[in-house]
């Protein structure tokens, strides 16, 4: 027996005076109405209606029993309204992962659109180049660069990220220009170390993968740093085009072995699970859709 589903049946006996139109509003049978509150009588260990063949009345201890049933039906389903609310009104604390350096340039300014648009709603914004677990940390969604790895989250593709290897004006007019990626052996690079685990910068050349190991004057597990060494005539780095956008647009580096370049990778957003999704999440979502340009493809 269903405890609320039996509550439901005596209290809509006593509310309707009789089985017969209880059971047409629950959609039950008669018989399915009676075996119910004989259920609920049976483990309460009282009897809470009196039947005859011309009404139904409450004992003493359905008197009682009715009014907190009505409390406790009125509790729950005002927690299915508030969560059902939840589903289709933006509100509560919504917490987002993304990478550090996009999520400042890129998630940022969605984030503030989103506050102004959707007032019922705050948002805890985390920035972090490690990536994290969304159920063991309570995130929401995270915003990912590159190939997913097979997982339990469901990935909405908003983007594109090419990777690319930049240098000064000045150190190309001195050192000239790489013609291949095997030129990179005669030329100073910067490895940006968070870009990637492995130490090779690979490329794709006659249609196959090319990785060069470039022995480095200078490494930094920070974009900034290296792209701007390679501002100062420092030699060639490699990172994600969003780093260096700002960069190319003021001419202080250009691109080089463009041809070469793998494929670029996507821009997801992940989540948990798409049962019973947000509307939090879903708004979200949808706002970087509207308003984002994220295809640096």
């Amino acid at each position: 027996m269903d405890r609320l589903d039996a509550m439901q049946a005596f209290v809509a006996v006593v509310d309707l005076q009789g089985f017969a139109p209880a059971a047409r509003r629950l959609a039950l049978s008669p018989s399915a109405v009676t075996r119910l509150i004989a259920a609920l009588e049976e483990r309460l260990g009282a009897r809470l209606l009196q039947r005859t063949t011309r009404q139904v009345t409450l004992t003493d201890a359905g008197s009682r029993y009715l009014e907190r049933a009505r409390r406790i039906l009125a509790d729950v389903e005002e927690a299915e309204d508030a969560v059902e609310g939840e589903r289709t009104r933006p509100e509560g604390r919504l917490v987002i992962s993304a990478p550090f350096g996009f999520g400042r340039l890129h998630v940022s300014p969605v984030v503030s659109a989103y506050l102004k648009r959707y007032p019922d709603v705050g948002v805890d914004l985390r920035l972090s180049d490690h990536r994290i677990n969304l159920v063991e940390d309570g995130v929401d969604l995270a915003v990912r660069i590159g190939h997913l790895p097979d997982s339990t989250l469901v990935a909405r593709h908003v983007g594109e990220m090419r990777r690319i290897v930049v240098a000064s004006p000045g150190y190309l007019k001195r050192r000239g220009e790489p013609g291949r990626p095997a030129d990179l052996a005669t030329h100073d690079t910067i490895v940006f170390g968070a870009m990637t685990a492995a130490p090779d910068w690979r490329f794709v050349e006659d249609g196959r993968e090319v990785r060069i190991a470039p022995s480095p004057r200078f490494t930094s597990n920070s974009s900034d740093a290296a792209i701007q060494y390679a501002e100062q005539d420092g030699g060639l780095t490699r990172v994600m085009f969003y780093q260096a956008a700002e960069s190319l647009r003021a001419g202080r580096v250009r691109i080089v072995l463009a041809k070469f370049e793998q494929p670029a990778v996507p821009i997801h957003v992940v989540y948990p699970t798409t049962r019973l999704l947000s509307a939090k999440v879903r708004t979200f979502i949808d706002l970087v859709t509207e308003i984002s340009n994220w295809h640096f493809g």
